[in-house]
């Protein structure tokens, strides 16, 4: 037992020995310290290089990058690149592409499943194909109403803080904090930007470039020919608010008077799809001729192209340019 306590106190003592003969010194901690603060800062910096580069970044990588190399090569991805930032979504074209294939097939399985006409299948299987794009059109759509709507004010707002004494710069900051949500969004991404070091030109074009709306690139147009050749930029924004509004009231004023004939559309042309699927519902079997037989095929055939031809006729006629 003596012999135990000696060994042990031998190797504490010889433990703190070492440890009081190997600490690090003041020096040491001091030089320590600053490669860990260099360490930082190399990863800030980096991440900020990333944020740039994912700002700046026109192309975004998507979860089958082999995919999206491929299809790149074709004419038809820039224009579905184009849609997708319009759209405000981060799908990448080989994400299109699965959804796209995954939607008709599904489209056609059920399609089958329930009317075993397969030219009838393959049409419903062609729509389900179409089903990304149209959501994408619908999300471009929705986006630009709601950006036009705020743009106004937005206008306004700029047009006070350059009266207060704001730069074009700031000006821009400030849009990107108080301005509508769907604006402030795309002033925000301008200002980070040029925060990132993108001449004030290019931000804009840039971001009228994501944003197809006429109004906003009168806006841009009349800054960038301001910046120019100069003149008074507060006095441009007041009569480009202006004719914004009044653009946006005679629209509204136009869907209101049209509103009868879109609706009409929509209900001649959902009304015989609608009516077919609930009396097969309602009594099975009740369209087996009119599936099966080769005239009724025929009869169908007639009767889709007729309601497509209709609702283009009628979406002509309803839709007038201010």
């Amino acid at each position: 037992m003596l012999l135990f306590l000696v060994f042990f106190a031998v190797l504490v003592l010889s433990f703190a020995l070492v440890a009081l003969l190997t600490r690090k010194t003041q020096w040491e901690k001091a030089v320590q310290q600053r490669v860990g603060d260099l360490q930082l800062a190399r990863q800030a910096d980096k991440s900020r290089q990333e944020d740039a580069e994912r700002i700046l970044k026109q192309d975004v990588p998507g979860h089958f990058p082999w995919l999206d190399t491929f299809l790149s090569r074709f004419r038809f991805a820039a224009t579905l690149k184009r849609l997708s930032m319009q759209a405000g979504s981060n799908w990448s074209i080989g994400t299109f592409f699965i959804y796209s294939l995954g939607a008709g097939t599904l489209s056609f399985l059920a399609a089958d499943f329930f009317f075993p006409v397969m030219l009838l299948n393959a049409i419903i299987g062609i729509v389900g194909l179409c089903a990304p794009y149209v959501f994408l059109r619908y999300m471009r759509t929705h986006r630009l109403l709601a950006f036009n709507n705020g743009l106004p004010d937005a206008i306004d707002l700029m047009s006070r803080a350059l009266r207060a004494g704001h730069s074009l710069n700031s000006a821009i900051e400030v849009l990107s904090e108080q301005a509508a949500e769907a604006v402030a969004i795309e002033f925000q991404a301008v200002s980070r930007q040029q925060n990132f070091g993108l001449p004030l030109r290019d931000a804009l074009l840039l971001m009228a470039e994501r944003v197809p709306s006429k109004d906003l690139r009168f806006m841009v147009t009349a800054m960038l020919v301001q910046k120019e050749t100069g003149g008074n930029l507060t006095e441009i924004l007041d009569r480009t608010a202006y004719v914004i509004r009044e653009r946006l009231r005679i629209e509204g004023e136009i869907r209101v008077h049209t509103a009868q004939g879109r609706l009409t559309g929509w209900i001649l042309s959902m009304l015989p799809v609608l009516m077919l699927f609930l009396l097969n519902l309602i009594n099975p079997g009740y369209s087996y001729i009119l599936l099966h037989d080769p005239v009724g095929q025929k009869l169908l055939y007639a009767g889709a192209g007729l309601i497509v031809f209709g609702s283009f006729i009628i979406r002509r006629i309803v839709d007038i340019q201010v």
